[in-house]
């Protein structure tokens, strides 16, 4: 499989922004993640997108993990793993029999479920601070985080949905997070490998999308305390809503 990276100029630096939207959403923009998924997968393909951008995860957890390493604490990741590394697998099956233009439209699916949580998250958040936090709940909850994070790389919404009803401590939140995430994404690795999406040319695509990734991070710090997060979420879900549309429809 070999990608269409220098096919032109214009492809590269959009391939650029999605690394850029990356990196800012690990620093305060969680939701700017999608941008990059829709991004990389209108650029190269809904199935290679997800081995393109799983390596610049990567990256973005090693950076962040020592970061919150003081808060929380590897106990509190285990009872997540089971069952979300169990889907992850049950996933990575049916991505493998995925074509293009059906991962396209699943894609789209789980942005636009994703899109909903977290507007059920902002506009219904008594309700959700009522769900139990039982074991139930849980297992669906990380059954989810397992098949979206294969499928999309879109995993982070139900993970704040099932941090609030847990009633975390942002502390918490963070640390568990950088934790959970970090081990998820390394696992994914060689199942994306054994179906060639992950491959010499993503890699190289990956190295050339590292200083935009890079610099996103570093930008993030910046904005987090000047642009208006009100604004800025309410810009984020009118994109994605388009974008999922152009996913689903087009």
């Amino acid at each position: 499989m070999e990608l269409p990276f220098e096919a032109s100029g214009p492809t590269l630096a959009l391939a650029c922004l999605g690394a850029l939207c990356l990196g800012v959403s690990k620093t305060g923009f969680p939701g700017l993640a999608i941008v990059n998924v829709l991004l990389i997968a209108e650029l190269f393909g809904a199935k290679n997108s997800v081995g393109i951008i799983l390596p610049m995860l990567i990256v973005c957890d090693l950076l962040v993990y020592p970061l919150f390493r003081k808060y929380a604490s590897w106990k509190m990741v285990w009872p997540l793993v089971p069952v979300t590394l169990a889907a992850v697998v049950g996933a990575w099956l049916l991505l493998d029999a995925l074509n293009d233009q059906t991962a396209r439209r699943v894609i789209g699916i789980i942005i636009l479920f994703m899109l909903i949580l977290q507007l059920v998250r902002e506009f219904r958040r008594e309700f959700l601070e009522h769900l139990p936090d039982s074991l139930i709940f849980r297992w669906f909850s990380c059954l989810l985080i397992g098949v979206s994070t294969m499928l999309a790389n879109a995993a982070g919404p139900v993970y704040s949905i099932w941090a609030l009803v847990h009633r975390m401590k942002k502390e918490d939140f963070l640390g568990v997070g950088a934790r959970f995430f970090l081990l998820v994404n390394v696992f994914k690795v060689p199942f994306l490998g054994q179906l060639e999406l992950i491959n010499p040319e993503s890699l190289h695509l990956n190295a050339l999308l590292l200083p935009a990734l890079i610099s996103g991070i570093l930008l993030g710090k910046q904005l987090i305390h000047l642009v208006p997060q009100r604004a800025f979420e309410i810009l984020l879900y009118g994109f994605s809503a388009l974008a999922t549309i152009r996913l689903l429809f087009y």
